[in-house]
Formats: C-alpha cells, structure tokens, sequence
C-alpha cells in the first residue's frame, strides 16, 4: 500500500516537473501529497545546490514558522554544531533522520532543537534527503507536537524520497533569463559575528529587494546562513546559488575576513548565469565526472585533439564520452550540446526528463 502511495506521488510530481513547473511549484503540490501519509505541524522542503550542498530555495507548508526564528534556523544549518543538518545527511548518505533515534546529548546542544522547536512546542522532528543517482537535489524536515514519527512514516518517506529528488531535479533547471539590477557598482554587504549587517553598499540595498520579494526577512536569513557557513568552513568561503522570486538565480558569496578585534565576513551578491550555472545542467543529467569535464571543455570551444591532450587520453574515447554524453542530453552534436549547456531563457533550453 506505501509503495503504491508513493509511486502514485511519484509519477505526479515527475509530471509536473516535466511539464515545465519551478521548484517552487512542485515542492507546494508535494508537500500537499505526503500531508496526506505524513502529518506535521510544521514542514518546510528545500532544493539544495548538488555542488555546494548550500539551501537555494524554501518552501513552507500550510503553515510558516514565524519570521523571527528563521535566522536561528539558518545559523544551525551552517554554523557546524547541529545533528542530521541537511549538508551532514548529505554527505553520510543517509536518507531519513528522526530526532528521536539520535543521540540525547546531541540534540540536547543542538540550536535548532533548544532554540526553535522546543520553544515553539514541537519536539518531534524528521528529516529526508531527496538524492537520485548519489547526488542530493533537496530535503525536507517535519516537525510536531504530538506523538513522534512512526516507523511507518519513515518507511514512506524513504519510499517517495527518490521520486521527489527526480522532480527537483528536472524542476531545476526551469529558470527564465535572469535580468540584474542596473549597474550601479558591487553588492557587498559586511556582516558581524552573528551575521548581522554591519553595512551595505548601494547596489546591496537593491539586491537586498530582489531578495526580499522571496519573503520577508529573507535577506536576514541569507546573511546569516552565508556568514556562518563562511566562518565554519575550513577554506574560510561560501558559495550558494539561490533561486529568486520569479526563479531565476543570484550567486552569494562569503569570505571570512582575518584579524581584527571582530570577527567580520564579507558578503555579495550577483546575478548567476552561464558558467555559475552550467555545473548545474551537468549534474541534472547525470554525466559522470569525466564526461562533465568534457562538456566544460566542449562549451569553452576546445577541438577534440586539444581535450585529449588536456585529458591525457585519445581522441577515440573522447569521441566515446561525447556519444554518451550525447546520450544523456538528448542533443546530437557539440553545437547542441554547447548551446544547451549555456543558461538563457528558459524557451531555448530542454530540462532533463527524470529516468525511471
């Protein structure tokens, strides 16, 4: 019966993506489709960058966690002290986490549980990862006041996770061109410790806007998830890939500045196109690592010859990827494959059909 259910939300949300709808657009039907197994007081599903693994996009359910806690939510995700994070589930290629199987001491310390759900009331937390062919695409996280999430629950998120990460994926790649702010300099923004702004430039007060059309009080929880996956990563940077109002895609920076007697990051924001997003396309259609070399040095304009010898193999087997790559793109030369690789409107591009 569970694997009915979920096939069934399966085959509708592939649909829908297939049909040419966002993220956005799929996450809000999905979310509507497993309320109806899987209850909760509060679900929010996120799309998440396969390269970065940063969050690009939110969206909430019936009900939305109030504005003031989402900076906290941010700062768990990124500040590296929290259990089952989003990135953490990622990376140890696990596919579902309910709070109760983790351990005690663990969620005791953990900011999203003490500083959100347990004064909101809700203790009972569940989160999936929606990975297809080893590559995460998105997740989602459950929470609820009342008794915990069953093993049958688990079952079923399991079942219809794959399904919801084959929709994201080909959801993903539906994004009109992106039309920038006028010129008017770098949108830096320096922020604290705590991620809060410090200052902006002019050109940061106008994509602070553009971001804010996503939600109020979005740019908050920007700042904040930016700043402290800036300051908790080894190499001191972080980069994201975030989906705007109207599904386009701005690129985040963040650098930890050095010295001083105040922990300070530097943050921008510009429009993200072309080659930003050209790892994107080579994830979504399942290209092995090899063959996404190839295709970047296809869209750089190399001849055969010059990848072969960039690649230290014989022109035969590029010829070899080349065909598989062809394969997997659905295109039938290096022009195709060069002008599908390149972002622009969303007319002059095809998004990948999920494989069963």
């Amino acid at each position: 019966m569970l694997e009915i259910r979920a096939d069934r939300i399966r085959r509708e949300v592939v649909a829908l993506a297939a049909s040419g709808a966002g993220v956005t657009q799929v996450h809000e039907r999905a979310i509507e489709l497993v309320e109806q197994t899987v209850s909760s007081d509060l679900t929010c599903w996120a799309m998440i960058d396969p390269e970065s693994l940063a969050i690009s996009s939110m969206t909430s359910g019936r009900n939305r966690i109030p504005q003031e806690y989402e900076p906290l939510l941010a700062e768990s995700e990124y500040g590296g002290r929290d259990p089952a994070t989003f990135a953490d589930l990622a990376c140890t290629g696990r596919g579902v986490a309910r709070a109760s199987d983790l351990p005690v001491d663990e969620v005791a310390r953990s900011l999203r549980h003490s500083g959100v759900w347990r004064p909101l009331g809700l203790p009972r937390e569940v989160r999936v990862i929606f990975r297809v062919d080893g590559t995460c695409w998105g997740g989602a996280g459950f929470v609820r006041s009342g008794p915990d999430f069953s093993d049958r629950d688990i079952e079923f998120l399991a079942l219809v996770a794959p399904g919801l990460a084959a929709a994201t994926r080909a959801a993903a790649v539906h994004s009109p061109a992106t039309h920038p702010p006028d010129d008017q300099g770098p949108a830096v923004v320096l922020t604290s410790a705590t991620g809060d702004p410090l200052s902006f430039t002019s050109a940061a007060r106008t994509w602070r806007n553009r971001v804010e059309e996503v939600a109020h009080g979005r740019m908050t929880v920007v700042l904040r998830a930016a700043t402290f996956g800036a300051r908790s990563s080894s190499s001191g940077i972080f980069r994201a890939r975030i989906r705007d109002a109207h599904g386009g895609w701005i690129l985040v920076r963040a650098t930890a500045m050095l010295g001083g007697d105040e922990s300070q990051t530097v943050v921008t924001f510009e429009s993200a196109g072309g080659s930003d997003l050209t790892g994107l396309l080579l994830a979504a259609y399942g290209l092995t690592a090899r063959e996404r070399e190839i295709c970047s040095d296809v869209v750089a304009g190399y001849a055969t010859s010059d990848i072969a010898q960039r690649r230290a193999i014989t022109a035969n087997t590029v010829q070899d990827h080349l065909k598989s790559v062809y394969a997997k793109t659905g295109v039938r030369s290096r022009a195709e494959l060069a002008a599908r690789l390149r972002f622009g409107p969303a007319g002059n591009r095809q998004a990948p059909v999920p494989r069963r």
